[in-house]
C-alpha cells in the first residue's frame, strides 16, 4: 500500500474510503467483512483502502486516528467525512450517501443558497420538487421541513422520520420533531404553561421570534417539565435552530439557563 499514491493521488479521480484498523482490534474485525462488501458492491463510486496502524503509525498519527476502527473518506486529497466504531450497514450506507461527491448534492446546495437570506417561494419551490426527486437525501428533507415546520407540522415530521438514532442528522431531526410537536399543541388544556406555549406559538408563526422565545423561556420558569420537558425542548431546539452566534440566542440563552436553574 501506497498511500501518497493509492489514497491522495487516486481520490483526485474517485472518492478513497480509507479504513484504518488494526489486527487486535474486535470492533475491527465487525466492521472490516460489512466496508468490504459495500465496497464491492458500490464499485465505480469509490474505492477502498485499508490502512493497518500497526504496520503505519505515522498515518495514524498525521490523520489524528485516536480510537479504531476509523473511516475516513478523501476526496481531491482532503478528508471530506469519517465515522469511529463498527457501526450498523445501514449507518454507513446512509454516510456514504451523504459524503460521496454528486451533482445532486450541487443541485441542493445551490437552492440553500438562494434561501440563506429569505423565503423566496420560486426557491423553495425548487427544494420541494428537489425532495420529491431525491427522497433519499436527508440534508434536503431536513431543509424543506425546518421551512415548512410552522404551518405544516406534519408534513415536517413526516419528512424527518427516516432519521433516527445513530443517524449523523439525528438531533437536527429530533429538533424538528419537538417544534411539530409545539405547533400541534392544543391551545387550551387547562395548563398555564400549555397557554404560554401557544402565545408562543402564534409570536412565531408570525415572525416575532423575541416575543415567541420570551414566552417559551416563560413556560420554563413556569412548568419545565409539562408535556415530557416541552417548553425546555423548544427553547434548545430554537437556539440550535438559530446557531450560537445568532442575537436571539446571545440574547436570550442565559435568560433560558436561569429559568432553567
Amino acid at each position: 500500500m501506497q498511500f501518497e499514491q493509492d489514497v491522495l493521488a487516486r481520490s483526485q479521480e474517485i472518492p478513497v474510503v480509507v479504513d484504518f484498523w488494526a489486527p487486535w482490534c474486535g470492533p475491527c474485525r465487525i466492521l472490516g467483512p460489512v466496508i468490504e462488501q459495500l465496497a464491492a458492491a458500490q464499485q465505480g463510486k469509490w474505492e477502498l483502502v485499508k490502512v493497518n496502524t500497526e504496520e503505519h503509525p505515522e498515518l495514524g498519527e498525521r490523520y489524528d486516528v485516536f480510537s479504531i476502527p476509523n473511516v475516513k473518506m478523501f476526496y481531491k486529497g482532503q478528508v471530506t467525512g469519517e465515522f469511529v466504531g463498527a457501526i450498523p450497514k445501514t449507518a454507513i450506507e446512509r454516510w456514504l450517501e451523504e459524503h460521496l461527491p454528486n451533482s445532486h448534492k450541487d443541485d441542493l446546495a445551490q437552492i440553500l443558497a438562494a434561501l440563506e437570506n429569505g423565503e423566496d417561494p420560486a426557491a423553495l419551490a425548487q427544494l420541494e420538487a428537489f425532495v420529491l426527486q431525491n427522497p433519499g437525501i436527508a440534508e434536503a428533507g431536513m431543509a424543506l421541513a425546518s421551512r415548512v415546520v410552522v404551518h405544516h407540522p406534519a408534513q415536517a415530521k413526516e419528512l424527518v422520520a427516516s432519521i433516527q438514532l445513530g443517524h449523523l442528522l439525528y438531533d437536527q431531526a429530533e429538533d424538528i420533531r419537538t417544534l411539530a410537536e409545539w405547533f400541534e399543541l392544543p391551545a387550551d388544556n387547562g395548563s398555564p404553561a400549555a397557554h404560554l406555549l401557544h402565545d408562543a406559538a402564534t409570536a412565531y408563526a408570525q415572525g416575532q421570534s423575541d416575543a415567541a422565545v420570551e414566552r417559551v423561556i416563560e413556560a420554563v420558569a413556569t412548568d419545565k417539565t409539562y408535556h415530557s420537558d416541552l417548553p425546555r425542548r423548544i427553547a434548545i431546539a430554537l437556539f440550535r435552530l438559530w446557531g450560537p452566534q445568532h442575537p436571539l440566542t446571545t440574547n436570550y440563552r442565559w435568560r433560558f439557563d436561569m429559568a432553567l436553574y
